[in-house]
Order: C-alpha cells, then sequence, then structure tokens
C-alpha cells in the first residue's frame, strides 16, 4: 500500500530550534528529534522547542496524522541530556523549571487534535519514553530497547507522564518499570502493550508510513471524535467532557464528509474525505 515519499514534496516547517524539525510530506507531518551525535538526547532548548514544533504540524491544513521519530538509526530518544543537569537541574527550583519544559513538550504531543504515531529505532529511554507514551500508537523495530532509568539516577519523573505509562502499560508494569529501572527489548514492550506493532528494521518506516496513510485516508472529524472520546475515558474525564464531545460527535454527522462517506459506500468506491 505504500505511497512512494516521493509523491510528495516534503516542506520543512520553522522551529525555534534546528535539532527539533517539523516536516510535511503530504498528509503526513513528523516531528523529528534530531541530535545524532547524542543519540538524539533532547536538551533543555529541544525540550523548550517541541509545543511549538507541534503547533506547526497541527495548524498545517494537509496534515491529517504526525509521526514522531529521531534522526538516524541508532535512537528514537536516547533520553535528556544528562551532560546539562549540572546547571538546568542542578537545585529544586531549577529542576522545577525544567520538569515544566518536560511536562510542557509532552503535553504538546498528548494533547494534538490530529493522531500521533511514534516510529521507534534503537533506544527509548528516559525522556524517549515519556515522548513515545505521549503519542496515541507505538511502532517500533526490532532492534529496539525500552527503558525509564530515573531511579538510577536519583530524578523525579513528571506526574502528567507517568499517567501516560500507566495507561500505556497498567500500574502494576508502569511500578515495575520504574522501580526496577530495567530495560525491555521490543518483543517484550509488545507483549505488555506498550507497542501496537514491531517490525524488522528494514521494513519499520514502510510499515509505519502505510498505517499513516491508513489513517490519513479516513475521515479526520470521525478520527478527532474518537481520540477526544478515548482519551477522556482513560483520563476518568467523561462526565465532565461529555458536552464537548457530544459536539465534535454532532460535527461529524453535520458535515459533508459524512454525505461523502454514505456516497462512497453506496457507489462502492473510496470516499475522499476533506475533514469538513
Amino acid at each position: 500500500m505504500t505511497t512512494p515519499a516521493a509523491a510528495h514534496p516534503v516542506i520543512v516547517l520553522p522551529t525555534p530550534d534546528a535539532r527539533i524539525r517539523a516536516e510535511v510530506e503530504g498528509p503526513i507531518g513528523r516531528l523529528v528529534v534530531a541530535n545524532p551525535a547524542r543519540r538524539n538526547a533532547v536538551s533543555l532548548d529541544m525540550w523548550k522547542a517541541v509545543p511549538a514544533a507541534v503547533a506547526a504540524l497541527e495548524a498545517h491544513p494537509d496534515v491529517r496524522v504526525v509521526v514522531v521519530r529521531g534522526d538516524g538509526d541508532l535512537a528514537f530518544v536516547s533520553g535528556a541530556d544528562i551532560s546539562e543537569f549540572s546547571t538546568v537541574r542542578k537545585d529544586a527550583a531549577s529542576a522545577r523549571a525544567y520538569e515544566a519544559a518536560n511536562a510542557e513538550a509532552f503535553s504538546a504531543v498528548r494533547h494534538v487534535a490530529k493522531p500521533t504515531i511514534a516510529m521507534i529505532r534503537g533506544f527509548c529511554l528516559g525522556g524517549g519514553m515519556g515522548l513515545a507514551v505521549a503519542c496515541d500508537l507505538r511502532v517500533a523495530a526490532e532492534d529496539a530497547v525500552f527503558g525509564i532509568p530515573a531511579a538510577r539516577l536519583g530524578v523525579g519523573y513528571p506526574p502528567d507522564c507517568m499517567a501516560d505509562v500507566v495507561a500505556a502499560v497498567g500500574p502494576q508494569r508502569a511500578k515495575e518499570m520504574f522501580f526496577t529501572a530495567r530495560r525491555l527489548s521490543a518483543a517484550e514492550a509488545f507483549d505488555i502493550g506498550l507497542l501496537t506493532a514491531v517490525h524488522s528494521v528494514e521494513a519499520l518506516e514502510n510499515e509505519v508510513i502505510d498505517l499513516a496513510l491508513a489513517i490519513a485516508h479516513n475521515a479526520p472529524l470521525t478520527i478527532r471524535a474518537a481520540k477526544a472520546a478515548i482519551d477522556s475515558v482513560v483520563a476518568g474525564t467523561l462526565a465532565h467532557d461529555r458536552d464537548r464531545l457530544v459536539a465534535l460527535t454532532d460535527a461529524c454527522f453535520a458535515s459533508a464528509d459524512f454525505a461523502e462517506g454514505r456516497t462512497a459506500f453506496l457507489e462502492k468506491r473510496e470516499a475522499k474525505f476533506h475533514g469538513a
């Protein structure tokens, strides 16, 4: 099913830090963590750049799905850049400021209205895990390695990100991961529900493109409403969010896409949705 990437030009959107790239290729947006010399470890300035990069992708009219990935072949994200901890996390006050930037980056990914897919090669550790579990779906290569080494470093973990880990694997597995700080293979990560799928290194990118295109070809308003409702159920806020969720559902039935979907079904052809 894969459509060659060359079918669409790559548009690079401006971001506050060149190591956090925002790219658009047809209906697929990409958030790329690009610090390969440090296995894509994320510095404070990089964390601060994530929300603006995500906002640019969400606002782009062509983007229907966002793929989050690391640059190169060695790592998705190997974690936060520990080399700067002596300055940016030197005490409780600076640590709180750092964690606020960290949490804002994760929140930006978590709250994108468009679906997100983490495409994971190599190391996915610490802050990399935080970024991955903030995504809706996670697909990995067989060489991926997962872990949260916070207990070996003596650092705290953002509560909202902790909630993402629990949502992904359940409370008991989350506790085991944090308490032991051990690393998991891609196969084990799949077994505990952290991953949607595991593919060979060679097949990973094409498989993720296929998945992204399958999502992009479906009705955007339906996907937005479904994502919002599922997230609300997981967060335990369904009763509080009900009016907003009903409005999102009503918008589907009031849309031209709903008419197109019905007509395409009756005419036995693929629907062409426009998100309106």
